[in-house]
């Protein structure tokens, strides 16, 4: 039987597609945050000059905002490549390394 063309072989998702389920995931996260502190913040202070709809989207959409960043940066930096990962198990089947106590050793000298 022929191997299977590399076209037809199963690939996880780009870096591309980890960062914008990163983002996504974030910015739901960060706005409904946001709005969960908007409210208190408008029943404290009330909605001021601008407003109570259009203060509580500001703070939706900065802490939206905020949170997506940091949560596409995180999803880029957990992408692992199969071959860190296989390098990682094997190290990891060593046993630990212990060094003897400092002053233990200068008790024996």
């Amino acid at each position: 039987m022929p191997p299977m063309p590399q076209s037809a072989q199963r690939r996880g998702p780009h870096w591309t597609d980890k960062l914008k389920m990163g983002m996504l995931m974030g910015g739901t996260v960060g706005g409904i945050m946001g709005l969960i502190y908007g409210t208190v913040t408008v029943f404290q202070y009330g909605g001021g000059q601008a407003g109570v709809m259009r203060t509580l989207g500001k703070y939706m959409v900065g802490s939206g905002a905020t949170f997506s960043v940091f949560m596409g940066i995180g999803s880029l930096i957990r992408t692992d490549s199969p071959e860190m990962a296989a390098a990682v198990w094997a190290r990891s089947r060593y046993p630990p390394l212990v060094h003897p106590r400092r002053d233990r050793l200068q008790l024996r000298q």
